[in-house]
């Protein structure tokens, strides 16, 4: 794209096409059974951990399907980017967002590996919820729903995946 081009003409949304699934993941994480029945607390550290939870199993499903790997480094762009302006409107100024963003980008990573074992039965789904969600209860009823929503995304196919059609 030319500099006429960039200063004058349409802007591409270069993550247009997985902007549906991002959608999906945040609608997902915000349902309030997740809260009001499952256990996930309510506060700003809990809805983190649901976001980081749904996105740590649809990058999971990701990355078993060759054609959606680079679509996956779109989405966690789109992460990424959802989180710096989270942390911007709590205040945080330029100086610390980018560490923050680090460690967010931490801890997603660690969800992924958490979540990783426990669908491979390398461990209990619960021990890897109560170390990686802010629980207000038991973690017996979010463990099933996270298994159905992997079921779920298994049953995806890529086009499906893309246009987020993730919920249950």
């Amino acid at each position: 794209m030319g500099l006429f081009d960039r200063l004058f003409g349409k802007s591409v949304d270069e993550h247009a096409e997985v902007r549906p699934l991002w959608h999906a993941i945040v609608s997902v994480a915000r349902t309030p059974r997740w809260y009001s029945e499952l256990g996930v607390a309510d506060t700003v550290p809990g809805r983190f951990d649901a976001v980081a939870l749904v996105m740590a199993l649809v990058l999971l499903r990701m990355e078993r399907e060759p054609e959606l790997v680079s679509k996956s480094i779109l989405l966690t762009e789109l992460f990424v980017t959802d989180m710096d302006g989270q942390l911007r409107e709590t205040g945080l100024g330029d100086m610390v967002v980018g560490k923050h963003v680090s460690k967010l980008m931490g801890a997603l990573g660690g969800r992924m590996d958490a979540l990783r074992g426990a669908l491979a039965g390398e461990e209990p789904m619960e021990a890897a919820l109560v170390r990686n969600v802010t629980l207000n209860g038991d973690a017996a009823g979010l463990a099933a729903e996270v298994r159905a929503l992997a079921d779920l995304l298994d049953t995806c196919d890529a086009a499906g995946l893309l246009a987020g059609k993730i919920a249950p």
